[in-house]
Protein backbone atom coordinates (compact mmCIF):
# COMPACT_ATOMS: atom_id res chain seq x y z
CA UNK A 1 0.00 0.00 0.00
CA UNK A 2 3.32 2.06 0.91
CA UNK A 3 4.57 1.55 -2.42
CA UNK A 4 1.02 2.84 -4.39
CA UNK A 5 1.00 5.78 -2.16
CA UNK A 6 4.30 7.03 -2.78
CA UNK A 7 3.61 6.68 -6.83
CA UNK A 8 0.94 8.92 -6.73
CA UNK A 9 2.69 11.22 -4.03
CA UNK A 10 5.15 11.38 -6.89
CA UNK A 11 3.00 12.37 -9.66
CA UNK A 12 1.10 14.51 -7.49
CA UNK A 13 4.47 16.28 -6.87
CA UNK A 14 5.28 16.71 -10.55
CA UNK A 15 1.55 17.97 -11.44
CA UNK A 16 2.08 20.44 -8.77
CA UNK A 17 5.23 21.73 -10.15
CA UNK A 18 3.18 21.99 -13.97
CA UNK A 19 0.58 23.95 -12.49
CA UNK A 20 2.47 26.37 -10.54
CA UNK A 21 4.90 27.24 -13.52
CA UNK A 22 2.16 27.38 -15.90
CA UNK A 23 0.67 30.25 -13.75
CA UNK A 24 1.00 33.61 -14.77
CA UNK A 25 3.59 35.58 -13.16
CA UNK A 26 5.03 39.13 -12.47
CA UNK A 27 7.67 38.59 -15.41
CA UNK A 28 4.95 36.32 -16.95
CA UNK A 29 6.86 33.29 -16.92
CA UNK A 30 6.06 30.16 -18.44
CA UNK A 31 2.17 31.32 -17.95
CA UNK A 32 2.50 32.94 -22.00
CA UNK A 33 2.24 29.56 -23.54
CA UNK A 34 -0.86 28.26 -21.21
CA UNK A 35 -3.46 29.86 -24.43
CA UNK A 36 -5.32 33.42 -24.91
CA UNK A 37 -8.00 34.79 -22.90
CA UNK A 38 -10.74 33.32 -25.05
CA UNK A 39 -9.84 29.08 -23.77
CA UNK A 40 -11.99 26.85 -22.56
CA UNK A 41 -11.36 28.14 -18.66
CA UNK A 42 -13.44 31.75 -19.16
CA UNK A 43 -12.82 35.45 -19.58
CA UNK A 44 -9.99 35.34 -17.04
CA UNK A 45 -8.14 32.81 -18.87
CA UNK A 46 -6.63 30.19 -17.09
CA UNK A 47 -5.26 32.28 -13.97
CA UNK A 48 -8.66 30.87 -11.61
CA UNK A 49 -8.73 27.25 -12.79
CA UNK A 50 -4.82 26.60 -12.47
CA UNK A 51 -4.80 28.01 -8.80
CA UNK A 52 -7.96 26.15 -7.99
CA UNK A 53 -6.01 22.91 -9.46
CA UNK A 54 -2.43 24.25 -7.80
CA UNK A 55 -4.58 24.57 -4.11
CA UNK A 56 -6.39 21.17 -4.90
CA UNK A 57 -3.19 19.35 -5.84
CA UNK A 58 -1.25 20.80 -2.85
CA UNK A 59 -4.49 19.52 -0.48
CA UNK A 60 -3.78 16.03 -2.31
CA UNK A 61 -0.18 16.46 -1.93
CA UNK A 62 -0.80 17.11 2.13
CA UNK A 63 -3.13 14.67 2.89
CA UNK A 64 -1.48 11.69 0.78
CA UNK A 65 2.16 12.63 3.22
CA UNK A 66 -0.15 12.50 6.08
CA UNK A 67 -1.62 8.82 4.79
CA UNK A 68 1.96 7.44 4.45
CA UNK A 69 3.21 8.20 7.67
CA UNK A 70 0.45 6.70 9.55
CA UNK A 71 0.33 3.58 7.56
CA UNK A 72 4.19 2.99 7.66
CA UNK A 73 4.01 3.89 11.21
CA UNK A 74 1.40 1.54 11.63
CA UNK A 75 3.21 -1.10 10.04
CA UNK A 76 7.05 -0.45 11.52
CA UNK A 77 6.41 -1.14 15.20
CA UNK A 78 10.15 -0.84 16.10
CA UNK A 79 12.88 1.38 16.22
CA UNK A 80 16.10 1.14 14.81
CA UNK A 81 17.79 1.78 18.24
CA UNK A 82 15.75 -1.66 19.24
CA UNK A 83 17.48 -3.62 17.06
CA UNK A 84 21.06 -2.66 18.59
CA UNK A 85 22.43 -5.06 20.60
CA UNK A 86 24.75 -2.54 23.40
CA UNK A 87 26.68 -6.04 24.53
CA UNK A 88 28.36 -6.95 21.60
CA UNK A 89 28.21 -3.33 19.83
CA UNK A 90 30.80 -1.39 22.26
CA UNK A 91 33.48 -3.14 23.33
CA UNK A 92 34.66 -2.41 26.89
CA UNK A 93 38.06 -1.93 28.98
CA UNK A 94 39.49 -4.71 31.00
CA UNK A 95 40.70 -2.77 33.52
CA UNK A 96 42.14 -6.29 35.28
CA UNK A 97 45.23 -6.63 33.64
CA UNK A 98 48.21 -4.69 34.90
CA UNK A 99 50.60 -3.47 32.73
CA UNK A 100 54.15 -4.09 33.71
Amino acid sequence: MIETLLVVQILLTIAIVISILLQKSSSIGLGAYSGSNDSMFGAKGPAGFLSKATFTLSLLFVLNTLAMGYLYNQENDSSVADTINTATSVPTADHNKSTK
